[in-house]
């Protein structure tokens, strides 16, 4: 697979040095990106990471009324526990921080003892993990299930609440609240390849396609020949609808996510038949989201993601917000 890049080596830092560049409201320092005017007096912060290779996540959501600082890593691979540290600690006014990132555990293992050496030092932290996706587990087994594209509900909805000066315990409520009501599943057509990695991180026909694969590669529920959009889009809503999530209300909010490769025109057509079946029953979508919010290099495939929403969840949704890739 080809690539724009001047060595591995230098991928992810000549790309977090591009991204400051191009949006002067962020600012780089090593391996952490956080907002121009740093933390914001008197405001709980919130701090997200993971591996590159998924922009617009991670560091594509911090800005204003979302995340206040971000940790990055290689492509595919956690952030370090010095740049969990220094998010956490760009993001700290006094009022806690928020800890908000993917369950995987290199993430998880960084962030935890990140928050412990800060602790000590006086900063309070508390943690939300996201964990939206189907595939991966099933219901009774939802703490192991991993974060996905669903996340950034979380982001806007934690980010609102602090806008608002809620207190640290009252934004990690509603980030688990966002997190509890929303359900994510992806399709894979095609696959990606890590900079400098000899082959792609898996393989596929180019007939098939896998139900369920994960953003890294990771096994999904099925794999078969391709098949007509309307069916694949019927599947997946079946899929997040049947798993169980509490529904206060007949509103929810839909994101049809592109993985990389694939394109809005592919996108739309998906998103026109889940908005059908979707008032077939009965449910009225708030704020949809189509494009490309958390994608996995050059991998072919979409992910959709339904958040069930009520008044609060409603409200914190269509709060204003504003980073490079996304603005309410």
């Amino acid at each position: 697979m080809k690539k724009l890049m001047n060595s591995a080596d230098d991928f992810v830092d000549e790309m977090l040095d591009g991204l400051v560049a191009a949006h002067p409201s962020l600012v780089r320092e090593e391996r952490v990106i956080r907002t121009t005017q740093g933390a914001k007096s008197g405001k709980v912060g919130i701090v997200s990471g993971g591996g590159s290779g998924h922009l617009p996540l991670f560091t594509g959501y911090v800005g204003r009324g979302l995340l206040d600082a971000c940790a990055i890593g290689d492509v595919f691979a956690g952030p370090s526990v010095d740049s969990c540290m220094a998010a956490i600690r760009a993001a700290d006014s006094g009022q806690g921080v928020l800890r908000l990132y993917g369950n995987y555990g290199g993430d998880r293992m960084n962030f935890d003892l990140a928050g412990e050496l800060l602790e000590a030092d006086g900063v309070r932290t508390t943690t939300v993990l996201g964990t939206d996706d189907i595939a991966s587990a099933g219901p009774e087994d939802m703490h192991k299930r991993r974060g996905v594209a669903g996340i950034i509900y979380a982001y806007k909805i934690a980010g609102a609440k602090a806008e608002v000066g809620a207190s640290l315990d009252e934004v990690t409520a509603a980030a688990a609240k966002a997190v509890a009501r929303c359900r994510t599943i992806g399709v894979a057509l095609s696959p990606c390849q890590i900079p400098g990695a000899s082959k792609p991180t898996f393989e596929i026909g180019p007939d098939e396609i896998e139900m369920g694969m994960g953003i890294h590669g990771e096994p999904g529920i099925w794999r078969d020949k391709l098949r007509p959009a309307d069916r694949i889009a019927d599947e997946m809503l079946d899929r997040l609808l049947a798993d169980p999530v509490e529904h206060s209300s007949k509103r929810v909010s839909v994101l049809v996510n592109s993985l990389g490769a694939t394109p809005l025109e592919e996108l739309f057509i998906l998103y026109r038949r889940i908005a059908q079946q979707l008032a077939g029953r009965g449910l009225t979508v708030v704020q949809p989201l189509v494009g490309h919010y958390a994608t996995s290099m050059e991998m072919a495939g979409c992910s959709v993601s339904i958040l069930s929403l009520d008044e609060e969840l409603e409200s914190l949704l269509g709060a204003p917000a504003e980073c490079p890739f996304w603005r309410v």
